[in-house]
């Protein structure tokens, strides 16, 4: 039987000393026992609430930071919806935004925030759903029924209350997260792209960096602020080198807990082909945004998000290409099968890795299938609308508990907000996404292939790609309702053709995910349980969970580190960002806004802009909150250095590093760069100052 989380203080406790600032630890069972062994803190219950509850989830991570309900989070997290509001005659990515009154804030289109009211421990009530004699289908099905039936108890869409299970140690807990979500989100202020993402994707990764990552939004609720309890005061007080800090985000997933067989199968085919891919992406979006500045702003966005996923994923496989680290994770391995071996009370799990290796075996044969002939396949937002809107028709008929699990009635809330979005779509930008997407599956699967002529339907994929967005009407969001609203007649009748052709393959997608559940996802699911059962019984929860894109909690240290014998210092400047314009004489991606040059005289040059620690994090986190001892936000995180990257497997402190922007700097710029006092007085009103 597994070991329950109320173990975990005194499991904590004598393991603290061992361990660096490793973990992105559920709140609900946060080491507190080893940040007071290392720091001299004491972490408390009301801390740890207030911190959730603060918290705030959009996409990645972002926070309350005023009573009124004012959201802080990062620029490439909510460029959406700056993109989405922008016109020809304002681009309000290029020149940046700020509403000086809460009448001027533009609604996001199809935006939407959360925030984590409660957790709950329903480990048992999904593991009892196994009965003896049940395959591993079944088992998965009767699991996925139960945690089906759970949310839907839980959840309460007309008081906006969406409720989801959470699984954790590849099974081995399941917990239950119940949100409160806000749909109306409205743009505060956003800074220039060139002073969010300065030095470009050149410095991303990097660090010393000099970033004005920000964005302000406002969550409403029947036309007015939402009034919060929890929210995070800022402080220009500053952080000194070795000071604790928390970082409190969504981290989307690691895989520090995957065995060598899966970690193998990512380095030999899952990121070598997402890397041709993305490669792909970004030659083409390159060469499309060279055709027009129409063209650059419509792609910037899906450039900035191709560019950074290609060089994370490049920082990600190079771990796993590193002799010591995969040396690392081999030790690791056999340690924990050598142990479960010589415990009878174990012998369920010992054939655990064995299985997975099968699993695995049977994804590398299966790969192009899975990989062409899955809903990613086909990318951007027509797709998505059609997909939709097929799956809508079909699934809602159907027993909530029966569904596929995105359509039960939980979700179906978030799905109409998505659907009745305004947001502009650029169907160039659509049919140059499409035609690499098509190609790709051309390329790999093969002309001859009956799926690839099923999608092509005897056409090149750049006519193809054309005549599926120019021919589609899904752009409209009314046309979206009719066919929503008109169910499965409509959708049958229909002949828009990105919905005529989503309709058509709809079956095979279908039967490739299924294949894709029972051969890969319920073996892992079963036999990474066992293996947590094993790490439970040996280890206790000494280990964090691998990511799931959920609340978790890091803590940290501000602090340098040397690099290739040069001492890094923890922050950077203002001055320094002038200078490192002008070191590569601000030419492109380092050219600082207009704005800072007019403001120039009147900054204090030397306010810490951006700042390091060591506290764990990995994408996802983008927009989380950090905060001092005393939960006031001292930065917001935005990226990590180059040597950060292989965190996504294996933690290490001497050089890898979370990089913030300072709030010291936040409010030196809302000040004088923006004239935004009043903002800045939201957040640190005079009376606090």
């Amino acid at each position: 039987m597994f070991k329950r989380l109320a173990l975990i203080s005194a499991i904590l406790l004598v393991t603290a000393s061992a361990f660096a600032d490793e973990g992105m630890w559920l709140y609900n069972a946060f080491p507190a026992a080893r940040v007071k062994a290392r720091y001299k803190f004491t972490v408390t219950q009301p801390f740890l609430d207030h911190l959730r509850l603060s918290s705030v989830r959009m996409g990645a991570s972002a926070s309350f930071v005023s009573p009124d309900g004012l959201v802080f989070t990062n620029h490439h997290v909510g460029a959406g919806c700056v993109h989405n509001i922008s016109t020809d005659a304002h681009d309000y990515i290029k020149d940046g935004f700020y509403a000086p009154t809460r009448a001027q804030e533009p609604p996001c289109p199809g935006l939407e925030v959360q925030t984590l009211l409660e957790i709950r421990d329903i480990t048992r009530q999904v593991q009892d759903a196994a009965k003896p004699g049940m395959s591993d289908v079944e088992v998965g099905a009767a699991q996925r029924a139960a945690t089906a039936r759970l949310e839907a108890e839980c959840s309460d869409p007309a008081k906006g209350i969406r409720c989801e299970t959470v699984t954790l140690y590849s099974g081995g807990l399941y917990h239950l997260y119940k949100y409160k979500k806000y749909t109306d989100v409205r743009l505060v202020m956003a800074p220039e792209f060139d002073a969010a993402f300065f030095g470009g994707d050149p410095d991303n990764f990097t660090y010393p960096r000099y970033d004005l990552d920000i964005t302000f939004l406002r969550a409403y609720e029947n036309g007015k602020p939402v009034h919060v309890d929890n929210y995070l005061p800022f402080t220009t007080a500053g952080v000194r080198e070795g000071d604790l800090v928390f970082i409190s985000g969504h981290p989307g997933s690691t895989g520090r807990l995957q065995t060598e067989a899966q970690l193998a199968f990512l380095r030999d085919l899952g990121y070598p082909a997402r890397l041709q891919q993305l490669k792909q992406t970004i030659d083409s979006l390159l060469a499309f945004s060279a055709e027009s500045p129409e063209n650059a702003r419509a792609a910037e966005r899906v450039l900035f998000g191709a560019q950074n996923s290609y060089k994370a994923i490049t920082g990600y496989n190079a771990g796993l290409n590193d002799r010591a680290t995969m040396a690392r994770k081999h030790a690791d391995e056999e340690k924990l099968r050598k142990e479960v071996a010589a415990n009878p009370k174990l012998k369920d799990s010992a054939n655990a890795w064995a299985e997975i290796e099968a699993a695995m075996q049977w994804q590398r044969e299966n790969f192009q299938r899975i990989r062409f002939q899955s809903d990613a396949a086909l990318p951007g937002n027509f797709a998505t609308y059609a997909r939709t809107l097929v799956r809508l028709a079909a699934e809602l008929p159907r027993d909530s508990a029966t569904r596929l699990r995105e359509y039960q009635d939980q979700n179906v809330p978030s799905i109409e907000n998505a659907l009745k979005s305004k947001a502009p779509l650029s169907r160039p930008l659509e049919i140059r996404q499409l035609t690499v997407a098509l190609t790709s599956m051309q390329q790999n699967l093969g002309p001859d292939h009956a799926f690839v002529k099923q999608v092509l339907a005897g056409k090149t994929p750049a006519d193809r790609a054309a005549e599926l967005i120019n021919g589609s009407h899904l752009n409209d969001p009314a046309f979206r309702q009719e066919l929503y609203k008109g169910g499965e007649v409509a959708i049958t009748a229909a002949v828009d053709p990105m919905v005529v052709l989503l309709r058509q393959i709809d079956s095979v997608t279908r039967a490739t995910r299924k294949d894709a559940e029972e051969h890969i996802d319920t073996v892992l699911r079963k036999n990474g349980a066992l293996i947590a059962k094993a790490r439970f019984e040996l280890y206790g929860t000494s280990t964090a969970p691998d990511a799931t894109g959920t609340l978790r909690l890091s803590y940290g240290a501000v602090k340098g580190y040397t690099e290739n014998g040069k001492k890094i210092p923890f922050f950077t400047t203002f001055a320094g960002a002038f200078a490192h314009e002008s070191a590569h004489d601000a030419k492109f991606p380092y050219q600082l806004p207009a704005s800072y040059h007019r403001a120039k005289d009147k900054l204090d040059l030397n306010t810490v802009l951006d700042t390091v620690t060591t506290g764990d994090s990995i994408g996802g986190n983008s927009g989380s909150p950090v905060v001092n001892t005393k939960g006031e936000i001292v930065g917001i995180l935005f990226d990590g250095n180059l040597q950060s990257l292989p965190w996504n497997f294996l933690y290490e402190e001497e050089t890898g590093r979370s990089v913030l922007t300072d709030s010291r700097a936040v409010i030196e710029s809302l000040r004088h760069i923006y004239s935004a006092a009043p903002l800045a007085d939201e957040l640190i009103p005079p009376t606090r100052k």
